[in-house]
């Protein structure tokens, strides 16, 4: 073999960067490595030289400098928030104006006239709203209340607390007096004992529904409240107190045994528990709709000969679906899905209700021989989850008659979540689609009106992303929308957890946030007017998970206290919680609240917020209104007095016959 002239004594010429001299394959040791020598190694790039670190150096080097790299970017991030906040003008930040100091941790409160109620410990305590001071503690329960709902009655009260077992009791609260109605779902075998998830009661209270979970069911009982019967009870207390009692006490009195004020505490207590109000009367029961199964019959000219009525037809109820065409659409769906039909099925929970009484309209479909009661709500309206209808019910009702919806209204996809206003006059859907169905329920007194349709209304609506939007509509007029809050991206502490209207404010929303922030925000104006704040003292756990109460007769709401589970001993030792009460009227940017009102009266009087006014307001504008059409056309005028005329006389004679 024969090798190139020169290959064997030619050098190897290294490039600039590299060691000179042969190259070598170093020991395992790091003792034996050799020295480097600076002399001979020439530096072009900087970072080379990290390279040349011995592991596990090399890697602990890299880590620090990525750890490095991170927190930079981190601390210009918040510069940068630092800088934009700075910019923005912040809001002012109100102080609450009272404090309720309680002793163990609060669970839920309500707010009604000029009462709070709060439920805790072994019972519920009713509170003054103005000066904080406790009217009555009523704590008879083993366990905690966990739920509380009050419901303005006019110069009444009822009160619903829910306990931990579930168990919902109807308190009558009267002239600073409590009464106990009943316990709606107490049993007595522990094993049949059903919870109660939710309750409504009507506006005027003259009906009560109560949504009841058993064992594997759910339903939802409806119920009359004999409101007037409990009045004259109260009134005439005589008819119904104990007389031996109060002649035990008066003998006791005489023989000096009990002082004077000592008897007049007894017969004024808060709690009246030797008067027993009448029952709430059992209307109906109405259960979730059944599944859409097969039927036996074999022509259409069948399934129309067994109809016994046609309401609902049409509205995705009266299907009737032979058991063949059943099957094969099962066929057909399992082959499709079998990839993810295979796995294992979580157990479907139960289906729940959401559930308003609703005051007479055109809109509702009713047979013509149902009259509506005597007060002013005649139907309910309930929605099931996973259900396409919106089901109507009429309450003038028996508890013989069959519990069949007298009215459907059919959407395309589930209804997710609705929403009636304070004063009953709109109505809104949102399905599972996205898509959102606004019924204006205070219109529609005429079937065909004459002119163009002119409501109108303003949603806010809070998305799953946690983006706030605003819906605009306006008679036929497609919505507008738009976007007050958008969606948080990276300061996932800013994320909206609760929005709630204020009904003394028109226009006006509460906004909370997770980081513990509540914003008063004008969705007319796109801005923010005001913060609140309780005192620094009580610091709040991320994610915040607020308890509040809005008033709906005056402009204030309750706020709780939360603490940290860092700040809590191990067994609440000296722990002071508080509910805050914040007053709108007390904060200077909202002094007068008709001149920080940005809704035009135009659109209040066309009741685009009809929150804001009470039934005898609407009714009084909708009277004015007519008398204005009539002005303008006297031959109807002439028309509706003589009809007036003519009633005012049926009357009469009905009357006379009585």
């Amino acid at each position: 073999m024969s090798f190139p002239r020169g290959s064997q004594t030619q050098k190897i010429r290294h490039p600039i960067g590299t060691r000179k001299g042969p190259l070598e394959v170093p020991p395992p040791t790091e003792k034996d490595w050799p020295k480097e020598d600076e002399e001979d190694h020439v530096l072009v790039d900087p970072n080379e030289e990290l390279d040349s670190l011995p592991q596990p150096y090399r890697m602990i080097n890299k880590l620090v400098n990525l750890l490095f790299d991170q927190s930079w970017e981190i601390i210009e991030e918040r510069n940068a928030l630092r800088e934009a906040e700075s910019s923005q003008i912040q809001p002012t930040v109100f102080p609450p104006l009272g404090e309720i100091q309680l002793d163990k941790m609060p669970n839920c409160m309500a707010v009604s006239q000029d009462y709070v109620f709060i439920g805790g410990a072994k019972g519920f305590t009713i509170y003054n709203l103005y000066n904080a001071k406790q009217i009555y503690a009523w704590e008879k329960l083993k366990v905690d209340v966990t739920s509380i709902w009050a419901t303005d009655l006019g110069n009444e009260i009822l009160i619903a607390p829910v306990d931990e077992m579930g168990i919902i009791r109807l308190f009558y609260f009267y002239k600073e007096g409590l009464y106990l109605v009943k316990a709606i779902n107490e049993v007595d075998d522990t094993s049949k004992q059903t919870t109660c998830i939710k309750m409504e009661v009507s506006q005027g209270g003259d009906f009560a529904a109560f949504l009841l979970q058993g064992v594997g069911d759910i339903w939802l009982d409806v119920y009359k409240l004999p409101k007037e019967t409990w009045l004259k009870k109260i009134e005439n207390p005589q008819l119904t107190s104990n007389p031996k009692k109060k002649v035990r006490q008066l003998q006791l009195n005489t023989l000096g045994l009990i002082s004077a004020d000592q008897l007049e505490m007894d017969t004024n207590a808060c709690f009246k528990g030797d008067i027993k109000l009448s029952l709430p009367v059992y209307i109906m029961k109405i259960k979730p709709p059944k599944p859409v199964t097969g039927t036996p019959f074999k022509s259409p000219l069948e399934v129309f000969a067994k109809i016994k009525d046609c309401y609902g037809l049409g509205s995705g109820q009266n299907h009737f679906i032979k058991d063949s065409q059943w099957e094969q659409q099962a066929e057909i769906f399992q082959a499709s899905y079998k990839k993810y039909l295979d796995g294992e099925w979580e157990e479907e929970p139960l289906s729940t209700a959401t559930f308003y009484f609703l005051l007479p309209s055109c809109l509702f479909a009713m047979p013509t021989e149902v009259k509506g009661p005597t007060g002013m709500t005649c139907v309910l309206g309930i929605h099931w989850t996973r259900s396409h209808n919106f089901f109507l019910y009429s309450l003038n009702r028996t508890l013989k008659d069959k519990a069949d919806p007298e009215g459907v209204w059919p959407c395309a996809a589930p209804i997710a979540v609705s929403q009636l206003s304070c004063s009953s006059s709109y109505l809104v859907l949102a399905c599972e689609d996205g898509v959102l169905t606004l019924w204006d329920l205070a219109k529609g007194q005429n079937m065909y009106p004459e002119g163009p349709v002119k409501s109108q209304t303003k949603c806010v609506v809070l998305c799953t992303d946690a983006s706030l939007h605003l819906l605009e509509a306006s008679g036929t007029q497609g919505p507008t929308i738009s976007v007050l809050v958008e969606r948080p991206v990276k300061h996932l502490d800013k994320t909206i957890c609760a929005v709630a209207p204020v009904p003394a404010l028109p226009g006006m929303v509460l906004i909370f946030s997770k980081n513990g922030s509540v914003c008063l925000m004008d969705v007319a104006k796109r801005e923010i007017i005001c913060a609140f704040a309780p005192p620094g003292a009580f610091p709040l756990e991320f994610p915040w998970k607020p308890m509040f109460a809005v008033s709906p007769d005056h402009p204030c709401f309750l706020l709780r206290g939360d603490y940290s589970h860092e700040t809590e001993s191990t067994d609440n030792a000296g722990i002071q919680y508080s509910v805050f009460y914040f007053n709108f009227e007390a904060c200077p940017l909202l002094e007068s609240i008709s001149k920080n009102c940005t809704i035009p009266q135009r659109d209040l009087d066309n009741m685009a917020f009809p929150q804001a006014l009470s039934l005898e307001k609407r009714c009084e504008r909708f009277l004015q209104k007519s008398y204005r059409k009539l002005e303008k056309n006297p031959e109807k005028e002439q028309e509706h007095w003589a009809r007036l005329q003519r009633c005012s006389l049926l009357l009469q004679r009905e009357s006379f016959k009585k």
